[in-house]
């Protein structure tokens, strides 16, 4: 029996990760928002690593707090450790890392959910979209409540026809033996929808208790106190550990002599698991000339025993998991708390996408996370903040908000998805960005603070303090070109302590910063500043004046890029009428329907002859549409 069950501006299908971020958005936007999850007790669960940040990762989440999300803020009060990555190497590839305690990461998560604004948080397993001329209208769960919305954001994660498989075994189920969604995914391809099934996959989980840590290598957390968010005061100190060990050459032996066991090489397993983690049996078949593999014991939190083997995903039976870890170096005797095992879910192809996350087939749907073929908490999360303020904005009547390719690592995942698609899970690397120089994890609130609070994501508060922060950098910046250091005997000592070449003649502060050897400190030492200033704007001015030459270099580039964005293509343009463009171009910009030129010269399948053509024919003005 049917029932209308309310009205709201927004609707959130699911709660992870994606979910969470999608639905404080909207309500932060200024939008009445629904919220809709089949578990209350699964909100923002970590069904994988027990972890946020990485390589990339750490600067989406630091972008996610620049625009005023919540996954940073929330790992900044539940972590267990923070470690700085690639201290050693330049600017653009830093990144933060934490561990995560899971279930206060997930409890603080849904607290302020249910503290916060024009949001209602309920249980509920969606089933159907309400759809009208192509719009979506609202949705219908599985007890017939009818919830009308003027915007709907589907976040379900893996729980689209989600299979679990174990060695032999393989049952319906969303991750962590959780309901699975059925109905939802077939509605889906009965809207048009293109699926692809994916996979994916989780190590075990073993008791602390029964690890002996005396043959493993300590991996302890950062002295410095750090922190995701740009709003973060209160440090967390007393941090746990992580520990290093290998797998052994009787792992592999165990591997090899079950693979015919294995359902990844059995047939069982048919979605495509993601590239860069792979499967244990994956690993040492690939890379069967490597020894052994670097394995990493990561505690799940502070009030458990059970320690998450990263590095073991696998989808082997349970008695060979348990065989496999007992030859592990420090695992001899330990107790399996829980095996680890595959999933399989549906995904939508993503360039079915516009960059605002809203799909093409029908007007006022976005998705967001893992069902757009993604893998990580942290990119869910982005697509969620970014789905969540466009169906917030979108309902309330104000204009959607795209983040470019040099705006951040938010738009560079997004871009990559809805332009080239992905036939994996796609995980988002630094090598994808073509600007990491200007996407650091430093400078996340120079780039998108002012979007943030454009938005009313970022309080009048918060933006005075950044305004302030940016005044103080350009101010010391300015002091650094105004001074000249003479080569008096003290600044020659600092410089030859430092295995610099000594000056010849006087030098300004600010190019002598620029040598490699030298560093703010040295500069302070030399000129002192007369204010007190804060790390974070002392390390903006190092980097900026530092890197000044390769920054401007790259900004050139963006303007470039930014000539070729601005050249906008109708979404509804004929690309038949265009009758030079080579035929494999002509099918790939109907589907993508990129919206810019610049877009489009992404899309695999168009070169850049198809580009010009397209130029030619966009500036001549007369411009064929497809008819509605």
């Amino acid at each position: 029996m049917q029932y209308e069950a309310g009205s709201y501006d927004v609707i959130v299908v699911g709660a992870g990760h994606a979910g969470s971020e999608a639905g404080l958005a909207a309500a932060r936007v200024g939008a009445k928002t629904l919220m809709l999850t089949i578990n209350l007790d699964m909100v923002a669960f970590m069904p994988c690593n027990p972890s946020v940040g990485g390589p990339a990762k750490g600067i989406v989440v630091r972008e996610i707090d620049a625009l005023g999300g919540e996954m940073g803020r929330n790992i900044d009060k539940t972590h267990i450790q923070m470690r700085m990555l690639n201290t050693g190497k330049g600017p653009a590839v830093r990144a933060l890392r934490a561990q995560a305690d899971k279930f206060l990461y997930q409890h603080e998560m849904k607290r302020t959910i249910e503290n916060q604004p024009n949001l209602t948080l309920r249980q509920g397993m969606v089933e159907q979209l309400i759809v009208e001329d192509d719009i979506v209208k609202g949705v219908i769960t599985q007890t017939g409540a009818i919830y009308r919305a003027k915007t709907v954001v589907i976040t379900t994660g893996t729980f689209l026809r989600g299979e679990i498989i174990l060695g032999e075994l393989k049952y319906s189920s969303g991750p962590n033996n959780q309901q699975p969604s059925i109905k939802l995914s077939e509605h889906l391809e009965e809207l048009g929808f293109d699926l692809v099934r994916f996979k994916t996959g989780t190590p075990p989980r073993v008791n602390s208790s029964s690890i002996d840590y005396s043959k493993t290598e300590i991996q302890p957390g950062d002295d410095i106190p750090r922190a995701f968010s740009y709003e973060t005061t209160k440090y967390i100190t007393d941090q746990l550990p992580c520990w290093l060990t290998y797998t052994s050459l009787e792992t592999h032996q165990i591997i090899d002599a079950n693979l015919h066991r294995s359902p990844m090489y059995s047939g069982m397993i048919k979605g495509t698991g993601p590239r860069y983690c792979p499967s244990i049996e994956d690993k040492v078949v690939r890379f069967n000339d490597k020894p052994r593999h670097q394995i990493f014991l990561e505690p799940e939190g502070r009030n458990t025993q059970e320690v998450y083997v990263q590095g073991l995903s696998t989808s082997l039976p349970e008695d060979v998991q348990r065989k496999m870890l007992a030859s592990i170096p420090g695992l001899e005797n330990v107790e399996m708390m829980r095996a680890g095992y595959a999933i399989e879910y549906d995904a939508i192809v993503p360039t079915q996408l516009w960059p605002t996350l809203e799909t093409k087939k029908v007007k006022n749907l976005y998705t967001a996370g893992q069902i757009n073929g993604t893998s990580g908490y942290e990119e869910a999360a982005g697509q969620g903040l970014m789905a969540g303020i466009n169906a917030g904005l979108r309902a309330i009547g104000k204009e959607e908000v795209i983040l470019s390719r040099s705006d951040a690592y938010i738009g560079v995942l997004i871009d990559d998805l809805v332009t080239k698609g992905t036939n994996e899970p796609y995980r988002l690397l630094t090598s994808r960005a073509e600007y990491r120089l200007l996407l650091r994890h430093d400078n996340a609130d120079m780039r998108l603070t002012e979007i943030g609070h454009k938005i009313g994501m970022i309080s009048d508060e918060r933006y005075e303090r950044f305004l302030a922060k940016k005044a103080a950098v350009e101010a010391e910046k300015e002091r650094l070109q105004s001074i000249i250091l003479k080569p008096s005997e003290e600044v020659q000592s600092v410089i030859r302590e430092n295995g610099g070449t000594e000056l010849k003649d006087g030098i300004r502060a600010a190019d002598l910063l620029k040598r490699p050897e030298m560093s703010y400190v040295h500069i302070q030492q030399l000129a002192p500043s007369e204010i007190e200033l804060d790390d974070e704007v002392t390390e903006q001015v190092e980097i900026q004046i530092k890197y000044e030459g390769y920054i401007a270099k790259s900004l050139q580039q963006v303007d470039r890029l930014k000539k070729m964005e601005n050249k906008r293509i109708p979404e509804d343009i004929d690309y038949d009428a265009i009758g030079s463009l080579a035929t494999e171009a002509r099918q790939k910009l109907k589907q993508v329907r990129p919206l810019s030129v610049a877009q489009a010269s992404r899309i695999s399948g168009v070169n850049p002859a198809d580009v010009s053509i397209l130029l030619v024919y966009l500036e001549q003005g007369k411009i064929a549409r497809i008819s509605q």
